[in-house]
């Protein structure tokens, strides 16, 4: 592998690394605050994808400006999954907590399918091919605003989590519920918050991503595997683990399509590492507390 090859490859990785940090940023909180794993989350990064797909399509709305639209509408759906089907089962064995999100997941695969077909999308804008050049390395420029929106927001959500009486009050409900409950804080209400945040954290990616991915009603359930894997190399309920690790994996990613046979293969890197964390660092590389 040469010089040029090799800046490519890492700036590549890096640049998908910045979506998967927030992705796994939104898996994350929510496990965090909640502790509970959101198996559909990919799906709502599907509905992200779509949400930017139809306003280009029909009102010409550029999928960068969409993106201001979908935080509020996404952090209110997330806000409303988290009330009438994530609320009742939070006191239930981990299986059924397990298989509620399945099944959420399961419903929006198939309620995609039933709406926008099983048919492959994509989005072209006008400046999706420009390109710049970064130590002999083209570095595309949809994916580098993509991935520095990204990166942005995912140091905005930690420092509103530091900074904020919200963001404090979200920290002490995963650090300890019923001392967040003795001192006042409406721990339902900050599920809520939590929930909506992760939510819309996601969805955010997907449009991000919708310039330059595929889109599909199945499309979400490798990045949420990718994020279980994410989540795992950070630290479990880690802010800044999940970007770290999301960099990482990016990286591996975007190795493992050069170096091994295949670029189909790319995959078994990713989960060589999870497999390797899992039995010599459970805790992940930075802990597990929230922020």
């Amino acid at each position: 592998m040469d010089v040029v090859v090799l800046a490519q490859t890492l700036v590549s990785g890096l640049l998908l690394g910045g979506i998967f940090a927030l992705v796994a940023i939104g898996l994350t909180l929510i496990f965090g605050v909640m502790k509970i794993l959101n198996f559909a989350h990919g799906d709502f990064l599907m509905l992200g994808m779509y949400f930017a797909y139809f306003l280009s399509v029909m009102f010409g709305i550029d999928p960068y400006l969409s993106a201001i639209a979908s935080l509020p509408l996404f952090f209110g759906l997330g806000w409303l999954v988290q009330t009438w089907l994530i609320r009742p089962v939070l006191k239930a064995p981990e299986s059924i907590q397990i298989l509620v999100t399945v099944g959420l997941s399961l419903f929006l695969q198939n309620l995609a399918l039933f709406l926008f077909s099983p048919d492959f999308q994509s989005l072209r804008v006008t400046y999706g091919s420009e390109t710049l050049k970064f130590f002999g390395a083209s570095v595309s420029v949809v994916r580098l605003v993509a991935s520095a929106i990204a990166v942005v927001t995912s140091i905005g959500l930690y420092f509103f989590l530091a900074r904020t009486d919200t963001g404090k009050a979200l920290r002490a409900c995963a650090e300890e519920r019923l001392g967040a409950m003795a001192v006042g804080i409406d721990v339902e209400r900050m599920y809520k918050v939590a929930f909506g945040i992760g939510i819309a954290c996601v969805a955010l990616a997907g449009v991000l991503m919708t310039p330059f991915f595929y889109i599909a009603p199945q499309v979400g359930l490798p990045f949420t595997l990718t994020a279980f894997v994410v989540v795992v190399l950070g630290g479990l309920g880690s802010l800044p683990g999940a970007l770290v690790g999301g960099l990482l994996i990016g990286i591996i990613e975007s190795l493992g399509e050069v170096l091994l046979p295949s670029p189909s293969m790319k995959q078994m890197a990713t989960f060589s590492v999870f497999l390797l964390i899992l039995l010599l660092r459970p805790q992940g590389l930075m802990g597990g507390k929230l922020a």
